[in-house]
């Protein structure tokens, strides 16, 4: 985006804090077009973080014409080489939108049955991401949620789920609807013996709080060894400061515009950014 920020209102977000506003779009087909394009960055930033396993994983964001469809990556396409114009529009009922769809039709029956099932469950989640990172699937094996021990675990502070049942690949509808279920109202849910899944808002915050994760399950991991080996236990956030801080940390504006640097980042490398009019 050229200076996505420089003409947006402002978000108060606390005392003395102000920050720049998401973008709006009076044109629903160039809203669509940005969601793609914010959509395809995402994977590639995924890849950036290695959060690919072989052809598993999947990030959807709702269609702003069509709320009944999501954009989803084909499967068997690396992340890394995601475009836009790769992405497939699928309605729930797991149908690919060949007018508007990618030249790949190969679409991952998982994605499918999680996310179809996700979207449908949430109407306020306009994005989720779902994939078998590293630190997710070693902390998710413990089959325990995250403890508020860290300023940054706190944004998931009783804001986090514990889906503690493993049936195999998701293949099948009723899974997928356990796995929303399991998710409920919060922003994320760990799948035990599996990964991580978040729901957000925005394409920023869903790609934020789901890094944030992952790293949170790293740094459980490595207090409970620093304790165990010590012979201590962790000493934890108390439940007051720790819901205070998730009230910053982990709203969804706090998400989005911590996701923000990301998507900068990514487009100082690439050197490619999605041209808008901004909304009157």
């Amino acid at each position: 985006m050229a200076a996505p920020f420089k003409d947006a209102s402002k978000l108060n977000v606390g005392k003395n804090f102000i920050i720049p506003a998401p973008p709006t779009f009076s044109d629903p087909l160039e809203h669509r077009a940005f969601l793609k394009f914010r959509l395809a960055q995402a994977y590639r930033i995924f890849a950036k973080y290695g959060y690919d396993e072989g052809v598993a994983g999947h990030i959807t964001v709702r269609d702003p014409i069509r709320p009944d469809c999501y954009w989803v990556n084909p499967w068997g396409i690396h992340f890394k080489l995601l475009q836009p114009e790769d992405l497939l529009l699928v309605d729930h009922g797991g149908k690919i939108q060949e007018n508007e769809s990618g030249p790949s039709r190969f679409l991952n029956r998982a994605a499918y049955m999680i996310h179809s099932a996700v979207h449908e469950a949430r109407p306020d989640a306009i994005c989720a991401a779902h994939s078998h990172t590293t630190y997710a699937k070693a902390f998710g094996a413990l089959g325990v949620p995250l403890d508020p021990i860290t300023q940054d675990s706190c944004a998931f502070y009783e804001d986090h789920a514990l889906y503690s049942q493993f049936r195999g690949i998701v293949d099948d509808r009723e899974e997928g609807l356990a796995i929303a279920n399991a998710l409920g109202s919060k922003k994320a849910v760990i799948l035990q013996n599996h990964g991580i899944l978040v729901a957000g808002k925005s394409i920023e915050s869903t790609v934020f709080f789901f890094i944030s994760l992952e790293k949170c399950c790293k740094v459980q991991m490595v207090v409970d060894q620093a304790a165990a080996a010590r012979g201590l236990k962790p000493r934890l956030i108390d439940p007051v400061n720790a819901a205070s801080t998730r009230e910053s940390l982990g709203s969804e504006v706090g998400g989005w515009f911590n996701g923000i640097p990301e998507f900068q980042l990514l487009e100082h490398e690439e050197g490619k950014r999605f041209e808008y009019v901004p909304a009157p």
